[in-house]
């Protein structure tokens, strides 16, 4: 069975994007796509980005992956280079007695050809697809429609939640992700992003006395943390911050496993250790659920957290305005374009969420004072 055009009679792609080609209404089919659609694709293989079309930040450069130094993606893009050369090694040793499976193939076509893949294939029971004409559909954060797998039908399709006018672009949601998700996996960024977060990770040193003590309680309670790799005298906790209260009470406070993290973290005593280990056994099994009985550590907690914090803040506010500075011959070429995105990954909802949270970080020193 192959793709039938009547599936898809009311799109048209141009520079890898969809238009409609005449009006569709909330509620349309799309496309359908069998999941047995011949595979005799050289047209569609011939419309995927060529090497260098890709800005996936595993592929930057090094002045421009400088310029998001602050940001978790940087070592996130580390890890997943190593990785994919990791896999690439593991690859050629598999086919090593068929030579002529990789002879011409280098790590940078690997690399191309797991960031098309990452970026363009969706999941059904069949696991991974790369389905024709669906991944020229681009991503809109705001729109609910996303494709959709029919296993009873065996075939894939995108429905529309708004109507369209011919000419327009036909969008879709790849997922609730963040610009730094955005650019790492998809290699673009939304100027406005409001599936937007920050990762932070706060550290305990392994000159802490307790420090131990501090890893088991938090390992207990499954507060995870991981050998810090550039610094082998501490151990960090990574946290994602997202969306945080309103005056209307809409979106999430700070997260509990990060103020349980900070008030670990300032405990000096192995009673005070005890004390936490026997609260959370008491209650729902969550460590440091509570403020501190005592408002001085309460506050020093939330002040580890303002200080964290601030410095991040101010990380940020450095790389922007060293993302001005920077110039390149070819500003209008690609330089400029990742440019761009460097600057929305730093102006976007993660320094909006770091605001957000020195303000409510503030407010919950000034609680524990006046409490």
């Amino acid at each position: 069975m192959s793709l039938s055009l009547s599936c898809i009679w009311i799109l048209f792609f141009e520079c890898r994007s969809l238009f409609a080609s005449k009006a569709i209404q909330t509620g349309d089919c799309i496309m359908k796509v069998p999941y047995n659609v011949d595979s005799q694709w050289a047209p569609y293989i011939g419309c995927l980005p060529q090497p260098g079309e890709i800005h996936s930040t595993i592929f930057w450069g090094e002045n421009e992956f400088d310029m998001i130094r602050c940001s978790s993606i940087y070592q996130e893009t580390i890890n997943q280079k190593a990785q994919i050369e990791k896999e690439f090694l593991a690859v050629k040793q598999a086919v090593r007695h068929c030579s002529e499976v990789l002879e011409n193939t280098t790590l940078k076509d690997f690399m191309h050809a797991c960031a098309l893949v990452g970026s363009r294939a969706w999941g059904s029971s069949k696991g991974l697809s790369l389905i024709p004409f669906a991944d020229f559909l681009n991503h809109e954060g705001i729109t609910e429609a996303i494709v959709l797998s029919d296993e009873d039908r065996q075939l894939s399709e995108v429905i529309a939640d708004r109507n369209y006018a011919p000419g327009e672009e036909v969008v879709i949601r790849y997922g609730r992700f963040s610009n730094a998700t955005l650019l790492l996996d998809f290699g673009f960024t939304l100027p406005y992003n409001i599936h937007d977060q920050v990762q932070i990770e706060m550290k305990i040193p392994s000159h802490d006395p307790l420090c131990q003590m501090k890893l088991e309680l938090m390992q207990r309670h499954h507060l995870r943390t991981v050998k810090d790799v550039s610094d082998f005298n501490s151990f960090r906790n990574p946290f994602t911050i997202k969306e945080v209260k309103s005056a209307t009470g809409k979106g999430k406070g700070i997260p509990q496993s990060l103020r349980a993290f900070a008030r670990v973290l300032c405990c000096t005593s192995i009673q005070e250790l005890n004390e936490l280990a026997m609260e959370a056994v008491q209650n729902d099994g969550r460590l440091a659920r509570r403020p501190l009985r005592i408002c001085s550590k309460e506050i020093e907690a939330h002040k580890i957290l303002l200080s964290h914090i601030t410095q991040l803040i101010e990380e940020y506010n450095v790389s922007l305005e060293s993302l001005e500075t920077v110039n390149t011959p070819s500003m209008y070429g690609r330089f400029a374009l990742r440019k761009q995105m460097a600057r929305d990954l730093l102006t976007g909802r993660e320094e909006e969420v770091l605001h957000v949270y020195k303000l409510v970080t503030l407010f919950a020193i000034n609680s524990s004072i006046f409490n």
